[in-house]
């Protein structure tokens, strides 16, 4: 890209996220005082026959090992209402996304703004929508037509457990901690030839922090918990055919039995982080039930940590569109209009959908609908004016790996997978921090709602 390209790109991020920052203050007409309120609502989703496994190669499932759910929390601060979904499938197109917040939108009157819609990534649950980007790439997986009527039943419990949520909004408290676990290990295998693989690199980059939200009813007993971490939902491999939720799901069923309330289990910057037990063919073999110690054990630990809540609590919900050059020669899918465009010296451009979220002055959270390097999401957080910075993955749909400059350099699975230049990770890197540092600091509300 040329400098002058470069130059008007990041002029043109500054401008817009001034315009689309605040969404503060878009009121529904359910909302009836300045008192925080929260719900959480738990769905099982699980089906009850067949169905097309989406990760790894095409296969069809012979059975049910533990149950699928969405898990939605509705979060209200008496002006903005938001809602966050955790559903235990592998990914959704950002088109189907699309498709289903706009029947939110018309149905229930919620700005998109404050949805969203992520997955645990587990890679032994069935396929939920059209593929987007994914058939781009892989092609070969996706030679079948989509289970329409199944697809149909998850949007439609989604859309109902919305409108759930919103009705069993209650007086709330909200605490803030962090956790640790082990759990995780870099996937990105080097071999002696200086190429790289899928397999575990016990020296690469890591993320093992467990970011925490606790919701708790305003007389203090729990209402739900939101854990925020890196992992693939990977423990079952390919011959695997039973559906799960993998270690997400089992770790938050096992927390869940722990606490008495649902948790929500947010994936993070898992693009090149495997689960340390990986890829084996039952959840005997892979010691899927071990997670619940190595990391359900830990989530239980950060929360008992959280002494102090609050009932004062505002939000605050804004975007970006990062744009990025595409990689050469990748071709785009037809109905994915949104999300590129052309410049005038014609590089095709990604437009990335980047989400945040400001709660009260020292929670930031960001989302984005890739799978991303976690030494980006690293920086990032290391680089934010918020004491608690999370990274929300798998958000709001699924636009390709977005990896470090560096790790281009020795091939593998993830560049094959990525629509994006090396150059890409300082793009996204440089506009959320900017946005982090800037807009997003000068937006600072009063617990009466006034801005300062």
């Amino acid at each position: 890209m040329r400098l002058t390209d470069r130059f008007f790109n990041v002029l043109f991020l500054m401008l817009f996220s001034i315009v689309t920052y605040g969404q503060h203050g878009t009121t529904d007409s359910t909302t009836s005082s300045k008192m925080f309120r929260a719900s959480v609502v738990k769905i099982d989703i699980t089906p009850d026959n067949s169905q097309n496994l989406l990760g790894y190669d095409t296969r069809k499932s012979t059975g049910v090992h533990d149950p699928i759910f969405h898990r939605i929390v509705a979060l209200d601060d008496g002006t903005t209402q938001f809602f966050l979904v955790s559903t235990d499938i592998c990914l959704i197109s950002p088109t189907e996304y699309d498709r289903v917040a706009g029947q939110i939108k018309d149905q229930l009157g919620i700005n998109p703004m404050n949805l969203w819609w992520t997955t645990t990534h587990t890679h032994s649950a069935p396929e939920v929508g059209a593929s987007g980007l994914d058939k781009i790439f892989l092609g070969e997986r996706y030679q079948h037509n989509v289970d329409a009527e199944y697809t149909a039943m998850v949007e439609k419990k989604l859309i109902d457990g919305i409108r759930e949520a919103r009705q069993r909004l209650l007086p709330a408290r909200l605490g803030i901690g962090w956790g640790f676990s082990q759990a995780n290990i870099n996937r990105r295998a080097k071999n002696i030839n200086g190429t790289s693989s899928l397999g575990m690199d016990p020296d690469g980059p890591v993320d093992r922090r467990i970011g925490l939200l606790r919701i708790d009813k305003e007389d203090g007993t729990p209402l739900a918990l939101i854990a925020n971490y890196p992992i693939h939902g990977t423990v079952l491999g390919g011959p695997n055919l039973e559906i799960s939720g993998d270690a997400p799901g089992i770790v938050s069923e096992y927390v869940e039995q722990a606490i008495g309330v649902p948790l929500l289990f947010i994936n993070g910057a898992a693009g090149n982080l495997a689960p340390i037990y990986c890829c084996y063919p039952d959840p005997q073999s892979g010691h899927l039930g071990q997670f619940c110690v190595l990391l359900g054990d830990k989530i239980l630990d950060g929360n008992r940590k959280i002494s102090a809540t609050t009932n004062k609590v505002i939000l605050n919900s804004g975007s970006l569109i990062v744009e990025t050059p595409r990689k050469h020669g990748l071709s785009w899918p037809s109905d994915f209009g949104n999300y590129t465009r052309t410049t005038n010296t014609g590089i095709n451009l990604v437009r990335l959908p980047i989400r945040f979220l400001k709660i009260n002055e020292d929670i930031a959270i960001w989302s984005a609908p890739i799978e991303l390097f976690c030494e980006i999401s690293n920086e990032i957080r290391d680089r934010s004016p918020f004491p608690y910075t999370f990274y929300f993955g798998y958000t709001n749909g699924w636009l390709g790996y977005l990896l470090t400059e560096s790790e281009y350099n020795f091939g593998g699975y993830e560049p094959t997978v990525s629509p994006y230049t090396p150059g890409a990770a300082r793009d996204l890197t440089e506009a959320v921090v900017t946005y982090l540092q800037g807009e997003m600091r000068t937006h600072i509300t009063d617990y009466q709602g006034t801005k300062k």
